[in-house]
């Protein structure tokens, strides 16, 4: 097993995995991931809502705005519909470029998650805390000087200051030209989205798991997508963005699609 796996300590990516149905994850992650399911019992409902979110904003892209090229930052381990199944099936010439540094994200991700013949699928090892060597390395596959669909999904809450998450945000979409677009979701507290649950939920989670999370306020997150046209519905529950029922419920993240003008 690669020496970067620890199994001792619970992992976001793994219990995540554990939120969502999956298997690859240890004892330590199921356990953590129940704990936290104790202080706040809906963060299977989030984990749900935001992998429904990534579905529903890449066929948007995909099917509709005529994006070829998706740059996934913060990955997470694969299961149901992840961005090049969704983008693919829209568009089988899709190029979607993965990028993670948890070595059992990588190591799954190159065995399972293999590309429409017509399109391309690659994973690079990167921080997200390193927009300059994600850029770099995409570049590899991905053709900057034409629109790309940036994804951060449940990965800035991981970036504690807030001066440095926007400073990545905006180094990457200033890579990547007009048309372009910046899809994330993220955690609040915020009371209007059920948020007074996760203060508990996240602090055990910094002192049981690793990476340590941060929620973030609505005109935070709204920060992210300065000098971007936000798509409508605007900024709302993750669960609620273009939704095809009415029927569904409110989660405590944030979600939101921008276009670079």
């Amino acid at each position: 097993m690669n020496d970067r796996i620890r199994t001792d300590i619970a992992h976001n990516a793994r219990v995540w995995n554990y939120w969502l149905g999956g298997k690859d994850n240890y004892p330590v992650d199921r356990a953590v991931g129940d704990q936290v399911t104790g202080f706040y019992p809906s963060i299977g409902e989030v984990a749900r809502a935001d992998r429904a979110f990534l579905g529903r904003a890449v066929t948007f892209l995909a099917a509709d705005a005529g994006v070829r090229q998706f740059l996934d930052i913060g990955t997470g381990l694969p299961t149901a519909d992840n961005t090049h199944e969704v983008a693919q099936r829209a568009a089988p010439d899709a190029r979607i470029v993965y990028v993670d540094n948890d070595p059992i994200v990588l190591t799954h991700a190159r065995a399972l998650l293999t590309s429409a013949p017509e399109g391309v699928t690659e994973y690079v090892d990167a921080d997200a805390h390193d927009p300059e060597k994600i850029l770099a390395a995409a570049g590899a596959t991905l053709d900057l000087s034409r629109p790309v669909a940036v994804m951060m999904l449940g990965i800035l809450n991981f970036v504690l200051d807030t001066t440095e998450a926007r400073t990545i945000v905006r180094t990457l979409m200033d890579a990547v030209p007009s048309g372009s677009y910046l899809v994330l979701t993220h955690p609040t507290l915020e009371p209007e989205l059920g948020g007074e649950g996760n203060k508990a939920a996240m602090a055990f989670w910094n002192e049981n798991a690793t990476p340590p999370i941060t929620a973030r306020s609505r005109t935070e997150f709204a920060s992210f997508l300065d000098g971007l046209d936000v798509l409508e519905p605007g900024i709302l529950s993750c669960s609620r963005w273009r939704a095809t029922t009415g029927d569904v419920p409110v989660v405590a993240q944030f979600g939101a699609v921008g276009r670079k003008p």
